[in-house]
């Protein structure tokens, strides 16, 4: 007689809720790598402008110049604070999609020890009908023997 676990399709959705978590998580990774890559070109961006400016002033450059220059590292600095809160918010997601892998992960160990306390039950029971039925065997053929 085989093994056969009475809740195995729940076993298989809950590994299936945990993939789906790792991927869902793995997204939400890339898109936070993304934050921080733009966020990085911003910095970089500003630094290239700021010795732009800094150049400029030091050579002959009109007010008008020097004035459009510093604009343009102001508005920088306003996407710098837009892309900051960008990705606090994706590393919330972060968190929030760990924490629901964490879950995930959780409630599959739990129906997999389910799984395995059912198998050694079914074993032990199958050992114990196994040992029944020799036991029975000898004491027929100690009958006949004796």
């Amino acid at each position: 007689m085989r093994f056969r676990y009475a809740f195995q399709k729940i076993v298989d959705l809950k590994a299936n809720e945990k993939t789906q978590a790792e991927w869902i998580l793995t997204e939400a990774i890339g898109k936070m790598r993304e934050e921080e890559s733009s966020l990085s070109e911003l910095y970089s961006a500003k630094d290239e402008m700021i010795e732009q400016l800094q150049t400029a002033s030091a050579r002959t450059a009109t007010i008008s110049q020097l004035m459009m220059m510093q604009q343009y590292v102001d508005h920088i600095d306003h996407q710098i604070i837009r892309k900051n809160k960008d990705l606090e918010q994706a590393q919330q997601v972060v968190d929030m999609k760990q924490h629901d892998l964490a879950g995930k992960m959780m409630q599959e160990q739990v129906w997999n020890k389910a799984k395995e306390k059912a198998l050694r039950q079914f074993t032990a029971a199958m050992l114990k009908k196994e040992q029944e039925q020799l036991d029975e065997m000898a004491t027929n053929r100690f009958r006949r023997l004796s």
